[in-house]
């Protein structure tokens, strides 16, 4: 008997968060499974189940979308720590997304990366976006290492504040994964936390 091709766009029909969900999911899954280059809009509405007209109504362009999805991912999994002091929250916080980008994460960051770097406007988004997820939990510890008088106020909210996270992307980037202890303490005892300690 011949197969059948099955027509995801079949079943009861999704809606805002439920749809939402759903498209980021395909969009996760389809990175991963075919990578940024072989990705289409085509696909991942198949996969969500829904038409492709209800990701353009969201998403002007895959790249869009692929940021999109990478920000909120990192919403739900990055968690901010607090261990009682700021380099071990910041060095425990560097660790959880090293471990990420050793995993399916990471290929998704390959995407957006790799769209970003050819699209002005593009980049523009992905530094909105991230502004809303990763410095997010980095200002929570920072905050908290002012309240205890043990980082610079001043450089709260500044480039300087998330030099350890810029320069953590910069090692995946370079080097690929996994990203040993050794680097991150190197990222933090050499150069992030001379800069953002207050002077003995």
């Amino acid at each position: 008997m011949a197969s059948r091709t099955m027509d995801h766009r079949q079943g009861p029909r999704k809606r805002g968060a439920e749809l939402e969900a759903a498209i980021l999911a395909a969009t996760r899954e389809g990175l991963v499974e075919r990578g940024y280059a072989a990705l289409s809009m085509d696909w991942i509405a198949e996969r969500a189940r829904t038409s492709k007209a209800a990701l353009y109504r969201r998403w002007r362009t895959l790249g869009e979308l692929v940021v999109y999805a990478h920000a909120r991912l990192v919403q739900s999994l990055l968690t901010t720590p607090d261990t009682g002091s700021f380099a071990s929250d910041t060095r425990t916080m560097l660790r959880s997304m090293a471990d990420l980008m050793d995993s399916e994460y990471g290929e998704l960051l390959r995407g957006v990366l790799a769209e970003i770097m050819k699209n002005r406007e593009l980049a523009a988004e992905a530094r909105r976006q991230l502004a809303d997820s990763e410095p997010h939990a980095m200002d929570e510890i920072y905050r908290r290492g002012i309240e205890r008088g043990e980082v610079r106020p001043e450089l709260r909210g500044t480039r300087t504040m998330t030099v350890a996270l810029d320069l953590l992307r910069s090692e995946f980037i370079l080097h690929g994964t996994p990203i040993t202890d050794a680097v991150i303490d190197d990222i933090l005892d050499a150069v992030y936390l001379p800069l953002v300690r207050l002077p003995n």
